[in-house]
């Protein structure tokens, strides 16, 4: 297997066999001494030297002995001098050496967080605070993580980087790239594959009783879950597809013709956002759930019109004024943050809403610091008293009735190919989408202007001034 963790520890011990008879003096790679720097490394070989010897020995191609070599490298058998991060096998003059036993995947022993956390700070001692930085990342990130215990893991560094400082220069290299190697394989670089990592259960041997134990919480989990009967979810599904399947654009036509076929654009002048007469099958789709009478905003504007006669519209427009809170700029949050709990939540608020006293508690207490989702839990409280109750008698009301009556139901187009060709010489410049928006934010402050209190006293100041 090229990737993946070793799973069949027989054959993982047979890998480890080939390993050592590659060390072997009399039948396996002859190494050399080698200078790296200034300082000379034993027992170094040559990437092609390596690959040579595993085609010979398994009386393979070339091409299959590079693939078995890059992954002894990428399990950490046999470790690259001089380009650390690079885990694979060159067959070419690349310089090599075999990692020691101690470092095997057949150790089985996890890499702790402390441990690397000691490997990287005696590393920083070592270059003066000049790691890579992807070693800066992990070393940040355990110095937050493990802040209760840092002294005693610099401790360790330094009384590992004095005694490193004891041994011979050849033997300090030697073990500095044996250790640099194995935490490569064990703590890649971000955004790096690693041959090892193969889930929660990495490096773990999963015949250990704490692997079965942990499959065995994981299964009593799942069967704690709430289930649902598998006709209960189809019959839902099978529901779902009936209501759709006509809005569906795959599996139904659009009326009166798909204007990206016929170059024919009537089919969104019909559909525009704040069309005064709406279509039949748009008309159709409110009546599916608030949701869906919501997100339309011609069909928001009619459901206003409802909630307007029956004198109950402070529900939806604090819904309205917490989805322009959530979406957006941040530097207007805290103001329209300040702006709602006035005009909706404050005591003796001008449009005071009905809502739980523990989801107001919640929410009062979120506006001290607002963010972008401090009503979601009062929003969701308004949504689900508008879905049970005023959603319903809107769908009976006189006022969805009306708009139902006047909906169009557009004719198909039947266009023959010279008035295709026509249509497509014709093409016209839709209206550009900010242009669109700029027309909509015209009618809200237009809609705001007429819906607020009238200044008699400006009023009356204007006309004495045009006397």
């Amino acid at each position: 297997r090229k990737t993946g963790r070793v799973r069949d520890w027989g054959k993982q011990r047979k890998l480890e066999g080939i390993v050592v008879e590659m060390q072997d003096p009399q039948v396996g790679v002859k190494g050399s001494d080698q200078k790296l720097n200034v300082t000379t490394i034993p027992h170094v070989i040559a990437g092609q030297e390596i690959i040579t010897w595993i085609a010979n020995k398994m009386k393979t191609p070339l091409e299959e002995a590079h693939v078995f070599g890059t992954m002894l490298v990428a399990y950490g058998y046999i470790y690259p001098l001089q380009n650390h991060k690079k885990l694979v096998m060159s067959n070419d003059t690349s310089l090599y050496r075999f990692q020691t036993p101690y470092f095997w995947p057949a150790q089985k022993w996890v890499p702790e967080d402390s441990d690397y956390a000691i490997y990287l700070a005696k590393r920083n001692i070592r270059k003066k605070g000049m790691l890579e930085p992807y070693e800066q990342v992990h070393y940040n990130h355990l110095h937050e993580w493990l802040n209760h215990k840092w002294d005693f893991i610099v401790m360790q560094a330094t009384e590992q980087y004095k005694a490193g400082k004891e041994r011979k220069k050849a033997d300090r290299v030697v073990f500095d790239c044996q250790e640099r190697a194995y935490w490569i394989v064990n703590r890649p670089p971000r955004q790096t594959h690693s041959a090892l990592d193969c889930g929660p259960e990495r490096l773990i041997d999963p015949n250990k009783d704490e692997v079965t134990g942990q499959y065995n919480i994981f299964y009593q989990q799942a069967i704690m879950r709430s289930k649902v009967k598998s006709s209960v979810s189809l019959g839902a599904l099978v529901k779902y597809i009936t209501t759709y399947k006509n809005h569906d654009a795959f599996l139904a036509p659009c009326l009166p013709s798909n204007p990206w076929q016929t170059d024919n654009d009537s089919y969104w002048t019909l559909n525009m956002r704040r069309v005064d007469v709406p279509t039949k099958m748009r008309v159709e789709r409110w009546s599916f759930s608030l949701f869906e009478l919501l997100s339309d905003l011609r069909g928001r504007d009619d459901f206003k019109i409802f909630l307007k006669k029956e004198f109950s519209g402070e529900n939806l427009a604090f819904w309205e004024a917490a989805e322009e809170l959530k979406w957006g700029t941040a530097s207007s949050m805290s103001t329209k943050a300040e702006t709602i709990f006035k005009t909706f939540l404050a005591p003796g608020a001008p449009r005071w809403i009905n809502i739980d006293g523990r989801t107001m508690g919640l929410t009062v207490k979120g506006l001290e610091h607002p963010h972008r989702y401090v009503l979601e839990a009062a929003q969701t409280h308004v949504f689900l008293l508008m879905k049970k109750d005023t959603f319903f008698r809107y769908l009976k009301s006189p006022v969805y009735k009306d708009i139902q009556k006047k909906a169009r139901n557009p004719e198909p187009h039947n266009f023959s190919p010279n008035q295709l060709e026509q249509n497509s010489l014709n093409r016209g410049v839709g209206i550009h989408p900010i242009i669109l928006w700029q027309q909509e934010e015209e009618e809200k402050a237009k809609a705001a202007a007429a819906s607020a209190p009238v200044d008699v006293k400006a009023m009356m100041s204007k006309i004495d001034r045009k006397k």
